[in-house]
């Protein structure tokens, strides 16, 4: 009796496996577009039977995408229009980046755009402070990381205050970023009833996948007139005339004109997604009128319908330059492709610099980059190491003439499971301060010769981390 319920059960098992891995393979065949991570997927289906149909269940599907396609054709009065060309064509050699920018974003780059940049949280907290105080009609924020320290205490007062002096208040905060099991912040501003929400929090364990899937965006919007963004999280390590334990450096810009309501827009595309609630009106999306003298847009990107529109925007922008590229960024792990193109670019004569933290604060990751970063220093791109403090900016330069400012970092991370925002930049003078501010920030340069050097234990462990390229 036991021998054949054995057999009836080890038949059925046998059965089930067969059905989930051919459902897992058609699933794979028809929504998977990287082909390593396609056979990886379908042989775990296989050879691992029920576990990696079940993994790939958990893991594999992107039910973002389906959830933020059914919220899109849900959300009506969509406030910036997405177009298929810019107002005004450029007449030198980067005019196909910004016509290819019109076609990545479905947004055209917006003229009369004020950038102003700010140096780390000393210089940007006081300015993004005060602007919410000053605020009438509306206030949006979304950060990733927010502190109720002493940093973080003067957002949350002044947030409070604006919420009850009448303006429209509302914040966001990534679910693990901002806190997975205790986020003072939240529960302060909740307290005080102004709307807040942790963007894709959960402890439920079968929303487990959306934990590797973040908002990575800073926005502040006041009045929908003035907006700030950049790589800046809200915290006291910022602040470094405090002299913290863990200093960060970073970069943060303030914009005023018609660029800001696709900031807002991207904004309230999150607010909807998170909250369900459309943000409308005067209060939000009042007329903007042309202040300055840049051309700006907003790039979003992230694991929904904007999958890759960051990295789309800069390889167009490495293919684009003739004369000099430089990047700085708290963590490189570019894949093959952006690998690929900067070590062309520089081949062909362009000058490519890359600045780097000397340390990250994240081990695992400067050893992955030792290793990724040895095809750019033999096609002749210069890598340099920032000093201390750990610099957390994200910026990039084509040219002395475009810029892409922002929070992406160059990883796979970013570039694919993050939500993310950037903003690229047509302004002459603030190309050039970016440019001096990374020259400031150069170091030593990582040589062949130095990488060569290296252990074979210290290669091997290097190595070995770059096999998690995707998943840090």
């Amino acid at each position: 009796m036991l021998g054949a319920f054995h057999q009836v059960s080890t038949v059925g098992l046998s059965v089930a496996h067969i059905l989930l891995a051919i459902s897992v393979t058609v699933h794979v065949l028809f929504h998977k577009r990287d082909v390593g991570a396609s056979i990886g997927w379908i042989g775990l289906a296989w050879l691992s039977p029920i576990l990696g149909s079940t993994l790939y269940l958990i893991f594999g599907i992107n039910r973002v995408k389906r959830r933020a396609s059914q919220l899109r054709d849900q959300r009506p009065n969509r406030h910036v229009a997405q177009l298929p060309l810019s107002p005004a064509g450029r007449d030198d050699h980067l005019a196909s980046l910004e016509r290819a920018g019109d076609h990545i974003t479905r947004h055209c780059a917006e003229h009369g755009t004020a950038v102003t940049v700010l140096h780390n949280g000393d210089e940007a907290y006081p300015k993004m402070v005060a602007a919410i105080e000053a605020a009438e009609a509306s206030v949006a924020l979304s950060s990733y990381i927010f502190r109720a320290d002493a940093a973080g205490g003067g957002f949350i007062d002044a947030l409070i205050r604006a919420r009850q002096r009448g303006a429209q208040v509302r914040v966001l905060i990534d679910g693990v970023g901002g806190g997975y099991f205790f986020s003072p912040t939240y529960k302060r501003l909740r307290r005080h009833d102004v709307p807040v929400f942790r963007f894709m929090h959960s402890p439920l364990p079968w929303r487990t996948p959306f934990l590797n899937l973040r908002n990575h965006k800073k926005i502040l919007a006041l009045d929908g007139r003035i907006a700030f963004t950049g790589g800046l999280n809200i915290g006291g390590e910022n602040l470094l005339a405090d002299q913290p334990r863990h200093p960060v450096r970073d970069t943060h810009f303030r914009y005023e004109g018609p660029v800001v309501a696709q900031l807002i827009e991207a904004f309230a595309e999150d607010w909807f997604f998170a909250a369900g609630e459309n943000l409308v009106g005067e209060a939000w999306f009042p007329r903007l009128y042309e202040v300055g003298k840049g051309v700006a847009r907003v790039i979003v990107s992230g694991p929904d319908q904007d999958l890759e529109k960051i990295e789309f925007m800069i390889l167009e922008a490495i293919a684009c330059a003739r004369q000099s590229i430089k990047v700085a960024t708290p963590y490189f792990l570019p894949d093959d492709r952006l690998v690929t193109a900067l070590a062309l670019a520089s081949m062909r004569g362009v000058e490519v610099d890359v600045i780097v933290p000397a340390h990250s604060n994240h081990r695992v990751v400067d050893w992955a980059m030792r290793a990724q970063i040895g095809p750019l220093i033999a096609a002749g791109c210069r890598i340099w190491r920032s000093p201390p403090p750990f610099d957390h900016s994200k910026i990039m330069t084509v040219d002395g003439i475009w810029c892409l400012l922002g929070g992406a970092n160059w990883d796979v991370r970013s570039f694919r499971l993050n939500f993310e925002l950037n903003m690229e930049v047509y302004h002459t003078d603030i190309v050039q301060h970016v440019e001096s501010l990374m020259a400031s920030r150069r170091g030593t340069q990582v040589t062949a010769t130095e990488l060569d050097g290296l252990s074979l234990s210290v290669k091997l462990i290097d190595s070995g981390a770059r096999l998690m390229l995707p998943y840090l």
